[in-house]
């Protein structure tokens, strides 16, 4: 059983070293979570503040979990999120492949080296995969662990099925961690886990490994949830005398404060915000700042662009304590965005969602995105903002009286009648002349302008709530469906 080292020898020879070197490695199971979001993020933000290389390698060693055009989710993901790669499977690179199924020879080979060197073992015991989940191990129980060269020999020569496990040693593990230090803890607490299946593809934790040693990762980011398995990682590096990465783990993203966010319990992933009107680029931000904070003279800064992540990113400033998706807060977030992109990129946006309920193309796009961008806190919110511009809803007259603007259905009949002719009577139907003709009126019926503009806007949109006011509904309504809408409040008013 002795190994042959060239091989390993050339493998060493092609890692690259002398720059940071961080991955995502997420695994194909259709759904980019929000904490898998901030994984890819912070990785990307190491590499990028630290002028390294940022590389995507996709773990898909669990073939029962794989899900069809997952892969696809994950490059569209990135692509939108502008978190580019330098290395992985549809770029290629120095240390491919970059698809953990295309690497299989390269983990049994790794495997029988460890054995060789003493710190894993053949167990041919009948063991199944949910024993070994369960964690119900005991390692002095296994018989195989202590089995002569010549009785593995034997077994292999017999062609009985196998695993591989790790030997843990007696004494103690020590690692360090970037965010929570150095934890110590008792090796007799770790199992002695299996690296290679029967089936000869290795187990997570063992590819992990394996891979980021051979592309020359030097910061590896993870879940806190992975704090446990850290030891055992620490010792497969020591075993091989590979040089250990920097540990960075992150605590999870919360629903609420007992419970993590998980695809079961139906909380979102980044497409599903997508689709609920989020913008890629207040995701991304709000992701950000789920666990990491800037310091210094950014500590109070919210609003941060891509480029000025990685200017403000620094390892330190994430926390250990979980941080909780906050929905309120994201809208708050998403809001900000919206009113700050241009107002014709607003325009581009909001389009598809205006024409769900506005379909008469009379009706400008621009005109009526130009109402709604100060008033709206997600895309998805406008198609019931704005379905008034198609059909006039059904309303009560209770809806012309209003304490603050000093109405009830007597005032808005005088001001309708007054009103009408007025506007049937402007020659040019522009903002202005309507918006003056308007504040001319009230002053000479010496209202209030609110008492004057609430039954305008009231007959013209048929809600208590409208984006934009009574001058631009009715510029953007048009003259005749103005006049036409008013007509009918003063109707309900006289019935």
């Amino acid at each position: 059983m002795s190994v042959d080292m060239k091989y390993f020898e050339e493998m060493e020879a092609k890692i690259p070293h002398g720059k940071v070197r961080t991955r995502f490695a997420p695994s194909p199971t259709g759904y980019m979570h929000v904490g898998n979001l901030r994984t890819a993020l912070y990785t990307w933000l190491i590499a990028r503040s630290q002028g390294g290389t940022f590389i995507l390698r996709i773990e898909d060693t669990d073939q029962g979990r794989l899900v069809d055009g997952a892969v696809d989710v994950i490059y569209r993901t990135m692509a939108e999120c502008g978190l580019d790669h330098d290395e992985g499977p549809d770029v290629g690179g120095p240390v491919a492949p970059y698809i953990q199924s295309e690497r299989r020879d390269t983990y049994g080979k790794y495997a029988k080296l460890l054995v060789e060197k003493g710190h894993a073992y053949y167990c041919f015991c009948e063991k199944t995969e949910s024993e070994e989940d369960s964690g119900n191990f005991n390692r002095t129980a296994d018989p195989c662990r202590d089995l002569t060269r010549e009785e593995v020999e034997a077994k292999l020569a017999q062609g009985l099925p196998y695993v591989i496990r790790q030997r843990i040693p007696a004494g103690t593990t020590t690692f360090h961690d970037a965010i929570f230090g150095d934890i110590t803890v008792d090796n007799n607490t770790l199992d002695d886990q299996v690296l290679l299946k029967r089936d000869g593809l290795p187990t997570y934790n063992f590819a992990n490994v394996i891979d980021d040693h051979l592309m020359g990762i030097t910061h590896v980011v993870r879940g806190s949830e992975y704090l446990s398995s850290a030891p055992k990682y620490n010792l497969l590096y020591e075993a091989f005398g590979w040089d250990i990465p920097t540990y960075v783990h992150c605590s999870p993203v919360m629903r609420d404060a007992q419970n993590k966010m998980s695809k079961r319990h139906g909380d979102p992933s980044y497409e599903d915000l997508k689709a609920e009107g989020y913008l890629t680029e207040a995701i991304l931000n709000y992701v950000a700042l789920l666990g990491w904070s800037p310091k210094g003279e950014q500590s109070e800064q919210e609003i941060f662009t891509l480029p000025e992540l990685v200017k403000a990113f620094d390892m330190t400033g994430i926390s250990k304590s979980p941080a909780i998706f906050d929905r309120a807060k994201l809208d708050h977030f998403n809001a900000v965005y919206l009113r700050n992109m241009t107002p014709e990129a607003f325009a581009k946006a909001a389009e598809p969602y205006i024409r769900q309920s506005v379909k008469n193309p009379a009706y400008d796009v621009a005109s009526i995105a130009s109402v709604l961008q100060a008033r709206c806190e997600k895309l998805t919110d406008i198609p019931e903002k704005v379905d008034f511009f198609d059909a006039l809803p059904a309303y009560g007259v209770e809806f012309f009286t209003n304490k603050k603007s000093k109405t009830n259905p007597e005032v808005c009949t005088a001001m309708l009648e007054a009103v009408i002719p007025v506007l049937e009577a402007l020659p040019a139907w522009t903002v202005d002349a309507i918006h003056d003709a308007l504040i001319d009126l009230a002053q000479k019926l010496e209202v209030k302008n609110a008492t004057l503009m609430w039954p305008v806007r009231i007959a013209a949109a048929g809600k208590l709530v409208t984006p934009g006011g009574a001058v631009e509904i009715c510029h953007i309504l048009g003259k005749e469906e103005t006049v036409r809408r008013l007509r009918q409040g003063l109707s309900l008013l006289r019935s």
